[in-house]
C-alpha cells in the first residue's frame, strides 16, 4: 500500500494547526487567563509554549517523517534492535480514541448550540440564571447528545473515507479559512462593545504583581496540552510530507496559527464578558455555553445577538471539528498500518469503536452518572484524565528522550532530519533545551497534574 501525501504545504500547515487548535483555545484558555490574572498569564504562556512545544512539535514531525508511517508503526523504522519504544505506538493508538470518546461529545455540544442560535429554537432558555443552567440540562439530556455526537462522528469518518487531498485537506482547507475569517470578524465586532477598552485591559496590559508559582505552572499546562503533543497526532501528519522545508520552521508557522486563534478568541470573549458580564468569566464549558450564550441574550437588539451567536458557534463547530478530522485520520493511519485495509473500511471499523466510547461518556453524564471510574467523577472525566493528565504528558517525555539519547533514535539522526530542507534549522546549542531543560519541565508538569488532581 503506497504512502499517501499531501498536496501542498498550505495543506499541511492548516491540518496539522487544525489538530492543535481546538475547544481548547476557546474556552480553557481564556478561562485560565482570566482565572490567573489575565495579562500575565498570557505572557508566560506564550514564552512557555515556544519553550516546551516548539521542541517537541518538531521531534513528533521528524520522527514522523523519517518512518514514513504511522505511530503504531513508525519506532520499528528507527529504533534499535531488541528496543521497546514501539510499546508507545500503541499507547498513542489508545490515548487518540480515548480523546474522540470525550471530544466527539463536546463537539456534538458546538453543533446543537449553533443549530439552536441558527434557528432560534428557545433562546431564552440559554440564558444562565440562579434558579436555570443550560449547560447542565443538555450534558443530561441522553436523547440530544447521542443525536449530535453522533452527527460529529458521522461528519469526521465520512470525509476521512475519500483520499488523503481530495477529503481530509481539501475540507480542511476551507474549513480553516472559513474558521479565520469567522474568529477575526468576531473580534472586530467585539471591540467596538461598550466592555471593549476594560476588558483590552485585563487581557493585554501586564500586571507583573500578579505573576505568582500558581500563575507559572497554569500557563506551563496550558501551553503544553494546547497543542495535543505526545499521542502522534503530528507524527502522522510529518509522514504524509516531503523533505523541501525543514521541521523546525514548519513548527513555527502551526505554533503561530494556534497561539494566534487563542489570543483572538481572547479579544472575542473578554469585550464581550466585560460588557455584558460584569468582566465575570466562568471556568471550564460554563464560560462557551453559559457565558456566552447569555451574553448574546442579553444584546438589545434580538437578532444581532441571535447572529452574533451564531456564527460565534459556527466558529466553535469549525473548531472542534478541524480536532476531530485530524485526530480520526491518526486513528485510521494506524489501523491501516496495522490491517492494510482500504480507507472506507478502516474509517467505518474506527467510526464505530469512538462511537461505543463515546456512547460511554454520554452515559457516564446521563443516566450512569453515579458511576465514578478511578475516582475522576465520570467515564467522561476518566476519558480526560487518562489523556489530559498522563497520555500526552508521558507521550512527549517518550519522544524528547527517543530524539535526544543514544538508546534511542539519538540527537544526530534527528537534527539531520529536522534540518532537511529550506527554513530554521535546529542549532547546537539548543541541544541542552532539548535533551535536558524540557523533559524535566514534562516531570514537573506530570507531577504537579498528579498532585493537585481533584480526585472524587
Amino acid at each position: 500500500m503506497g504512502r499517501e501525501k499531501l498536496g501542498s504545504r498550505l495543506g499541511f500547515i492548516l491540518l496539522s494547526a487544525g489538530c492543535a487548535i481546538g475547544c481548547g483555545n476557546v474556552w480553557k484558555f481564556p478561562t485560565m487567563c482570566g482565572n490567573n490574572g489575565g495579562a500575565g498569564f498570557v505572557l508566560i504562556y506564550l514564552i512557555c509554549l515556544f519553550l516546551l512545544g516548539l521542541p517537541i512539535m518538531t521531534m513528533e514531525f521528524s520522527i514522523g517523517r523519517a518512518a514514513q508511517r504511522s505511530p503504531v508503526k513508525m519506532y520499528q523504522e528507527l529504533e534499535k534492535p531488541k528496543s521497546k519504544w514501539h510499546w508507545h505506538g500503541y499507547f498513542s493508538l489508545f490515548g487518540n480514541i480515548a480523546l474522540m470518546a470525550f471530544y466527539t461529545v463536546v463537539s456534538g455540544w458546538m453543533i446543537n448550540y449553533f443549530v439552536r442560535f441558527a434557528t432560534g429554537n428557545r433562546l431564552a432558555e440559554l440564558v444562565f440564571t440562579e434558579t436555570q443552567n443550560p449547560f447542565a440540562n443538555m450534558a443530561s439530556n441522553l436523547n440530544s447528545n447521542l443525536i449530535f455526537t453522533g452527527i460529529a462522528i458521522f461528519i469526521g469518518f465520512f470525509v476521512l473515507c475519500f483520499k488523503l487531498q481530495g477529503g481530509l485537506e481539501r475540507v480542511t482547507k476551507y474549513m480553516m479559512i472559513a474558521l479565520l475569517f469567522l474568529l477575526v470578524g468576531l473580534a472586530v465586532y467585539s471591540l467596538t462593545l461598550e466592555g471593549s477598552g476594560r476588558g483590552l485591559k485585563f487581557y493585554l496590559v501586564p500586571d507583573f504583581s500578579k505573576i505568582t508559582g500558581e500563575v507559572i505552572v497554569a500557563a506551563m499546562n496550558q501551553a503544553f496540552f494546547t497543542l495535543s503533543l505526545g499521542m502522534g497526532s503530528m507524527a502522522i501528519f510529518g509522514s504524509y510530507i516531503g523533505k523541501e522545508r525543514t521541521l523546525l520552521g514548519e513548527s513555527v508557522n502551526i505554533i503561530a496559527l494556534d497561539t494566534f486563534v487563542a489570543l483572538t478568541a481572547g479579544l472575542v470573549i473578554f469585550p464581550a464578558c466585560f460588557t455584558y458580564n460584569n468582566g465575570a468569566v466562568d471556568g471550564g464549558p460554563g464560560l462557551l455555553f453559559n457565558t456566552m450564550s447569555t451574553v448574546f441574550n442579553k444584546f438589545d437588539n434580538p437578532v444581532i445577538g441571535r447572529v452574533v451567536g451564531a456564527l460565534f458557534f459556527l466558529f466553535m463547530v469549525f473548531a472542534a471539528m478541524s480536532t476531530v478530522f485530524a485526530v480520526c485520520e491518526n486513528i485510521v493511519a494506524m489501523l491501516r498500518d496495522l490491517t492494510n485495509w482500504r480507507r472506507p473500511i478502516a474509517c467505518l471499523v474506527c467510526g464505530l469503536i469512538v462511537a461505543a466510547c463515546a456512547t460511554l461518556s454520554i452515559l457516564g453524564n446521563t443516566v450512569w452518572a453515579g458511576f465514578n471510574p478511578l475516582h475522576t467523577g465520570s467515564i467522561f472525566d476518566m476519558w480526560d484524565f487518562l489523556v489530559s493528565t498522563n497520555i500526552l504528558p508521558l507521550g512527549s517525555l517518550c519522544y524528547v528522550m527517543f530524539c535526544c539519547f543514544k538508546f534511542g533514535w539519538g540527537w544526530d539522526n534527528f537534527v539531520k532530519e529536522a534540518n532537511t530542507g529550506k527554513g530554521l534549522k535546529v542549532k547546537r546549542w539548543m541541544k541542552p533545551i532539548f535533551s535536558f531543560i524540557v523533559p524535566a519541565i514534562i516531570i514537573v508538569i506530570y507531577i504537579i497534574g498528579i498532585v493537585n488532581f481533584s480526585w472524587k
